[in-house]
């Protein structure tokens, strides 16, 4: 990978991770506790609870992409970044803008 693409995907990891904080920082706000005194239904309770556990599901994965990301961008000026760690060929550039935290090839994944 030349140095132009490797700016390139630098910046693309930058926004992605910037992104990735945000969505974050929004889950946090909906997965807060539940209050049992809050003046809700029974049945709108159990919506908001079930609510809420989807958006913790949402929460680790958003962390775990950041974390993979986080890790991406620390790769870059190696000569590992882009190639699959199971059959060691070129990750295509395709799957890198899509998903830049991608440490296989897609006939690997």
């Amino acid at each position: 990978m030349n140095p132009r693409e490797q700016k390139e995907f630098r910046e693309l990891i930058l926004n992605e991770i910037v992104s990735q904080k945000q969505h974050i920082e929004s889950l946090l706000k909906s997965v807060k506790p539940i209050a049992p005194d809050n003046s809700i239904g029974r049945i709108t309770r159990m919506e908001a609870i079930g609510s809420k556990g989807v958006s913790e599901a949402s929460l680790s994965s958003a962390q775990n992409k950041l974390t993979r990301l986080e890790t991406a961008l620390n790769k870059i000026g190696n000569t590992d970044f882009g190639v699959c760690i199971r059959c060691s060929s070129q990750i295509s550039k395709g799957r890198l803008l899509l998903m830049p935290e991608s440490i296989t090839c897609v006939a690997c994944a």
